[in-house]
């Protein structure tokens, strides 16, 4: 029985500047994803306050927001079997210098901050933050 999911990606500011949304995409669809669904957006900070409400308690979070709202970023929906946990083995770990070769965040992290992309957790919050940038 298959078990096609949707996920949440985001291509983060720093990406985005650096010209290479499109090498990120390829990588996406060459590891069989799907993309239903992209835009190219900037976000104000009360937004990427919203989006990262389940970090509101740790220290990183005002950062955190501050930087998702710094720069355009490309909100996809990522659709494949077992989506989330695939997607969250091929971005890698939060921080790129502990990344697997071969990950999203290996070959494009920055740091810690600036590692990229961002992909949904778990399955219910993918259908959340699906529903957050892609309101029917």
């Amino acid at each position: 029985m298959s078990n096609i999911e949707q996920t949440l990606s985001i291509i983060k500011p720093d990406a985005v500047e650096r010209n290479i949304e499109n090498e990120i995409k390829e990588i996406f669809k060459s590891n069989g994803f799907s993309i239903l669904k992209e835009k190219k957006i900037q976000i104000e900070k009360s937004e990427a306050e919203k989006f990262y409400k389940v970090h509101e308690t740790k220290p990183f979070y005002n950062d955190l927001c501050s930087y998702l709202s710094s720069g355009p970023i490309v909100v996809m929906v990522l659709e494949k079997e077992n989506a989330v946990l695939a997607n969250r083995e091929l971005m890698g770990a939060t921080n790129p210098k502990d990344a697997e070769e071969g990950t999203i965040r290996k070959k494009y992290g920055i740091s810690i901050d600036k590692n990229s992309v961002h992909g949904s957790d778990s399955v219910e919050n993918a259908e959340i933050e699906i529903n957050f940038f892609f309101k029917d």
